[in-house]
């Protein structure tokens, strides 16, 4: 089993990838493989609505959207690290995400999702109230923590002093590898996933 983590920030190794790496350590430990995307700092281009998406993902192949897909099919749960901008996520990981979700949100249909959100002061909470839109959406069953998902620091690695910014991103680590093992072991005993309904799509306009 495989958890894809995605790195929201610009910066390589900044707080965002600190949190990130103090999930994967806990993964390991758990016996759950991980992977840590990294967006970069390269242009994205937001989602236009073109509907021209392709088996591939997104019909645009300028960036690394498409890469991501492809390491999510093959995924078993996510965790999108975020660090915070104007009391916001980043535009650069929201049009990344807008452009996978809408393009291939089956990849992502019934695996685990989390958010983490970075701060240096304000703005975690709605942050990480934003990133959660992603996980209802695509019926993604969201693992929870012993606080919310967020850690505060401002330089490089500062946030590691935030201890239970840390131990909560270990607790989210713990119960995502729960959720995963569990789901695993359903499916070795013939528990099928949910069926759901699509056809309705009404916006009462008549």
């Amino acid at each position: 089993m495989k958890v894809l983590m995605l790195n929201g920030s610009a910066k390589a190794n900044g707080n965002t990838y600190t949190a990130l790496n103090e999930i994967g350590k806990q993964l390991t430990e758990e016996g759950i493989d991980y992977e840590i995307f990294q967006l970069g700092g390269n242009p994205i281009r937001d989602c236009v609505g073109c509907g021209q998406c392709t088996e591939n993902g997104c019909v645009f192949t300028d960036d690394e959207v498409n890469a991501f897909i492809a390491k999510a099919k093959e995924a078993d749960g996510f965790i999108f690290g975020t660090p915070v901008y104007y009391a916001h996520p980043s535009g650069r990981i929201l049009s990344f995400l807008d452009r996978v979700f809408y393009s291939s949100g089956y990849a992502f249909r019934h695996k685990p999702g989390a958010a983490v959100t970075v701060a240096r002061r304000g703005g975690n909470s709605a942050t990480f109230d934003c990133m959660n839109k992603y996980f209802g959406i695509t019926e993604m069953p969201v693992p929870g923590s012993t606080y919310w998902n967020i850690t505060y620091g401002r330089t490089p690695g500062e946030n590691i002093q935030d201890l239970e910014g840390m131990q909560t991103m270990r607790n989210l680590a713990r119960n995502m590898a729960w959720m995963l093992k569990c789901f695993e072991l359903g499916k070795k005993n013939g528990i099928e996933l949910p069926k759901s309904e699509s056809e309705a799509r009404t916006h009462f306009i008549r």
